[in-house]
């Protein structure tokens, strides 16, 4: 029997602006697995680090006597254009989901692999898991895999996709669509080569 192995990379920081005052840098975080406990093998998404805290804040309130480990710290003084601060973050939220991905308890945690898996906000991953939507963890997540096929053709895909999530940003309750215009993740399929 093959070993089981997920690889997370967190990688691609990009400054995403809010609105004409307030930006933000998200990650795309890229899995490629063999484990039985993910519905898809490879995905990518992209979150930024207050979806992260959401995150372990809701895994340690249903994992009450795990030890979660510690994102990085959220620094009065981080500088979203200083590549040492924003290099540092990104490490610290890889290894945070390395970790993560080694329990097989935090594993069995819907959340973990609508965050993973999916673009949903955290409201429509919690609505979602406690059975308050019409569809289900595992709709969700191969939905937005048929949304989000593109490894292979990037980047004319990127730019159709650019002008299709312009207006609607926060009209994604009812549909399993993207919280943001983060769907275009610039995934590549040649992640053999890092394997660990």
């Amino acid at each position: 029997r093959l070993q089981e192995f997920v690889t997370v990379l967190v990688r691609d920081p990009r400054t995403q602006k809010e609105d004409s005052w307030h930006s933000y840098i998200d990650y795309e975080i890229f899995i490629h697995t063999n484990s039985m406990c993910f519905t898809r093998k490879t995905s990518c998404v992209r979150r930024r680090f207050r979806e992260f805290v959401w995150l372990r804040q809701r895994l340690q309130s249903n994992a009450v006597l795990i030890q979660l480990p510690e994102l990085p710290s959220k620094t009065p003084f981080f500088n979203m254009n200083n590549p040492h601060h924003v290099d540092h973050r990104r490490q610290g939220l890889q290894e945070f989901l390395e970790k993560i991905l080694q329990d097989a308890l935090l594993l069995s945690d819907s959340r973990l692999h609508l965050f993973l898996q999916t673009q949903l906000s955290p409201e429509d991953m919690e609505a979602c898991v406690s059975g308050q939507t019409k569809y289900s963890v595992a709709d969700a997540i191969h939905k937005f895999a048929s949304l989000n096929r593109r490894f292979p053709i990037e980047e004319e895909e990127r730019k159709k996709g650019k002008n299709d999530v312009d207006s609607d940003s926060e009209s994604s309750s009812s549909r399993l669509g993207p919280s943001d215009d983060s769907i275009a993740c610039g995934c590549k399929a040649s992640s053999a080569s890092e394997e660990p």
